[in-house]
């Protein structure tokens, strides 16, 4: 199984490379002249595109081929307040030059919604403002060239005391949504409400590949291991492909606790036995996974995980390291 390892938006070491500058709402609100403020979010937006692209130049240098773009690319873009205000058009350039370079070096490119995305709510404003968050982030991808692999990632959502019938809605809403809204979009299991084996189900109801997140499955979980679930959460991803999508690697998200206290928050690194052990138990059945690191350090996080895959390697474990940010895993 040829394993791909990722991470998230930033880098902790590349300097003045933040894709996420931004200015709040208030202090918009505080400049005489609106038209003026308009531009200066757009020119945000452009640095933080730029900023995006010096990213993907280092997950280039470091062989990365997985990397989640942040959602903030654009300040203020969903804002009711600005619902007048199309930063799209004068944006478009930028963002062609960034999925042009993703396009070119094979990375594959995501977002995680933030979870003020949600469908499972019972209130219609919060779903309406959900979808067009959901619309911006494709329309964000469309403008970058990118076709279907490039997708969106969110969770089922709360369960407002009746964990079955917000099922019942995700389904019902995602049903709805545009259909270059739901070829796009994955499920992810959380580490509170939806377990692995229930965003499963959601997910075989609605079509959707699924995101299994081993460190959410750790701490919310109905006793069911995550190998064996994994046949079911792999036929999703061929589900996707049967329909006519273009194909892709099932994708996992690894992190570790922050501590026996804090299980649920993330460490700065990911401990690589637990990671191990799984891409062992499905690498008999996989021939490709993509896994997407999520500790604190980002990169960094990245870098000390592929030195301790070659220490295991050396270990005789059964797995080899292929460059700076890939590994081959024996069942």
């Amino acid at each position: 199984m040829i394993v791909r390892f990722g991470f998230v938006a930033m880098s902790v070491q590349l300097e003045n490379a933040s894709p996420s500058r931004t200015m709040t709402m208030a202090n918009f609100a505080k400049l005489a002249d609106r038209e003026a403020g308009l531009r200066r979010l757009e020119r945000l937006a452009e640095e933080n595109l730029r900023n995006t692209l010096r990213l993907l130049k280092h997950c280039k240098y470091m062989d990365v081929k997985v990397y989640r773009l942040t959602s903030k690319l654009i300040p203020l873009a969903t804002h009711e307040d600005l619902a007048d205000w199309d930063p799209y058009a004068a944006l478009a350039p930028a963002f062609a030059e960034t999925g042009a370079f993703a396009r070119e070096a094979g990375i594959r490119l995501s977002f995680h919604p933030d979870h003020f995305t949600v469908l499972s709510t019972p209130r219609e404003d919060v779903r309406a403002k959900s979808v067009k968050d959901l619309r911006h982030h494709v329309r964000m991808l469309e403008l970058m060239g990118l076709d279907e692999r490039a997708m969106c990632n969110i969770h089922v959502g709360g369960s407002y005391g009746d964990k079955k019938a917000a099922a019942g809605r995700f389904l019902r809403n995602f049903a709805a949504l545009d259909e270059a809204i739901r070829r796009r979009l994955t499920l992810e299991n959380d580490d509170k409400t939806f377990t692995a084996s229930e965003t499963l189900a959601v997910c075989e109801e609605a079509g959707a590949p699924m995101v299994l997140d081993i460190h959410h499955h750790a701490v919310n979980n109905e006793g069911d291991k995550a190998e064996e679930l994994w046949p079911r959460i792999r036929a999703t991803w061929e589900r996707r492909e049967r329909s006519g999508l273009p194909p892709l690697p099932p994708k996992i998200h690894a992190s570790s606790p922050k501590s026996a206290s804090d299980p649920r928050g993330h460490a700065d690194y990911v401990e690589p036995g637990p990671l191990l052990a799984f891409l062992k138990s499905v690498a008999g059945e996989t021939p490709a996974l993509d896994v997407m690191i999520e500790a604190k350090r980002k990169d960094e996080s990245l870098l000390r995980l592929m030195d301790d895959l070659r220490a295991a390697q050396a270990a005789g474990e059964p797995v080899r390291v292929l460059d700076g940010a890939s590994a081959e895993v024996l069942a």
